[in-house]
């Protein structure tokens, strides 16, 4: 006798529906393992991390001093609050001089507006997966596991560009990234201002090598569990 347990559909579902589905988990895979770890790096623990990493170089400027380790949580923290820019804006240097100017300032809000919105445009994206997925596996739970296998592949050749990109033109790739998100020029700054002596370009290399290295793992641990469930369901018993 034949094991059919994942093989037999449980609810007649259309099969534009279903392949519309799979479509939609094929593609939303890659932006949500992207998007969860971006979250999980926006953390005190990454800043830690990376301050200490030997790869973010140290703060080349000594005057007004700066300390990374508490300015650093608290620009993350505005990013997540619900304070307005003052929450940043009046806090200065032991000199009494302003930490940040108007101009670094003003992107700190765009950025948490983008912040905030990623974070939400996240949580619905889940959502629909997850309801995307279940509606799948009534119908047949084998075609949910044939999605996600293919959605692995997508991500890891997304994620395998991006980490190229990484690796060999990483400047582009982060002049792409804020065009992509703020008006053009606002998010540009003086190696002296805080903001970059804070988080140089070498913190973003690492969080986005760390960020798409993550999701490649990921999408080979997706891609094999759904492999081995393919195989497993067409096994028959000896």
């Amino acid at each position: 006798m034949t094991d059919t347990t994942l093989t037999q559909p449980h609810i007649e579902i259309p099969a534009w529906v279903m392949s519309a589905l799979s479509v939609f988990v094929i593609v939303a895979l890659p932006v949500l393992l992207v998007l969860i770890n971006a979250r999980l790096l926006m953390t005190d623990a990454y800043l830690n991390f990376a301050y200490n990493s030997g790869i973010v170089p140290p703060d080349q400027y000594r005057y007004p001093p700066l300390s990374r380790e508490e300015s650093a949580p608290l620009a993350l923290a505005y990013l997540f609050n619900d304070e307005d820019i003052d929450f940043l804006g009046d806090q200065t240097f032991s000199t009494g001089e302003p930490l940040y100017n108007e101009r670094e300032l003003s992107h700190m809000v765009d950025v948490k507006v983008v912040t905030q919105g990623l974070v939400r445009f996240g949580f619905i994206l889940l959502g629909l997966t997850i309801l995307a997925g279940t509606t799948i596996a009534f119908g047949d739970p084998k075609q949910l596991l044939i999605a996600l296998r293919s959605g692995s592949f997508l991500t890891a050749g997304l994620i395998a560009s991006g980490l190229f990109a990484v690796g060999t033109s990483f400047n582009w790739l982060f002049t792409q990234f804020h065009n992509l998100f703020f008006e053009e020029g606002t998010w540009l700054f003086l190696l002296s201002d805080t903001l970059i002596r804070l988080f140089p370009i070498e913190f973003w290399a690492l969080a986005f090598g760390l960020m798409f290295g993550f999701a490649l793992i990921e999408a080979a641990v997706i891609g094999g569990l759904s492999w081995w469930g393919l195989r497993h369901a067409t096994m028959q018993p000896e």
